[in-house]
């Protein structure tokens, strides 16, 4: 028999009302955490990066949990078949909506208050900063991850699914594009980043792009730290960094800045 209990990471914390059945798991639920649910035919693939530095952990340290549900586990038939011929012919291969229903279902009865379910696709919507925040400050995410020519588009109009998309690009699947979009996401979370004006200062966090950073030696090859960054005013610090930052903002992303200068009129 299949196990289809999702695979889970982070730190083990039992909410009260927990049943004993699942004090008995290895990972039994985390009370109040920020859950990303993955549905992939890649479960091997996570946590990937998203267990090393800051996120990893923050993940062990039970400030958000990543759940992976196994698409084959709903597969078809003794080979658990995922997919079938398009419709109408053509290419490739589509993820089945008979398929997709069970493991949604499974992923949304485990997901706790605000979750909004998305598709990792090309033609969806742009992912930026403010989804992210958006995210950061929902329960959750559920993302399902497409393979081979995409899903079935039943499913995404029954469930109401949110399509997403990380760049004007394609990927072979949706699994880098869910770890990155869960990166930005999870840094924005209460305690992940050290310093919590870094999220603040950081790209896109104001509308323009980050102003240039500088460390030690004071001059290599040749090269110095601007003095103002040297001269331990704060104020005309800040000001040169305002400057920088509209200076690149204005020269390397043009869309930035006309959205940035709209609203100051």
């Amino acid at each position: 028999m299949t196990n289809k209990t999702p695979r889970s990471a982070g730190r083990i914390a039992v909410r009260p009302t927990m049943k004993p059945r699942e004090l008995m798991t290895d990972t039994p639920d985390i009370a109040g955490t920020w859950t990303a649910q993955i549905i992939t035919l890649f479960p091997q693939a996570f946590p990937g990066v998203l267990g090393e530095s800051l996120t990893g952990k923050a993940l062990q340290d039970g400030l958000w949990r990543l759940d992976t549900y196994n698409l084959r586990d709903y597969g078809i038939g003794k080979h658990r078949n995922v997919d079938d011929t398009p419709a109408g012919g053509g290419a490739g291969m589509v993820l089945r909506a008979d398929v997709l229903e069970k493991a949604i279902n499974d992923a949304r009865a485990g997901a706790r208050g605000a979750m909004q379910l998305v598709y990792l696709s090309p033609r969806g919507q742009r992912f930026d900063q403010a989804m992210a925040r958006s995210w950061a400050r929902a329960d959750g995410v559920t993302m399902l991850c497409g393979r081979f020519e995409g899903v079935d588009e039943r499913v995404l109009e029954h469930f109401g699914v949110q399509e997403v998309s990380l760049g004007d690009f394609v990927l072979t699947g949706g699994e880098i594009a869910a770890q990155a979009m869960i990166d930005a996401t999870v840094r924005l979370l209460p305690g992940v980043l050290g310093n919590a004006e870094s999220a603040v200062e950081e790209s896109f966090s104001n509308g323009l792009l980050e102003h240039p950073q500088y460390t030690k030696p004071a001059e290599w090859l040749g090269r110095a730290i601007p003095e103002v960054l040297l001269s331990g005013n704060h104020a005309k610090i800040a000001e040169w960094r305002r400057e920088m930052a509209e200076k690149l903002t204005k020269e390397r992303r043009p869309d930035l800045w006309a959205a940035d200068a709209s609203k100051k009129r």
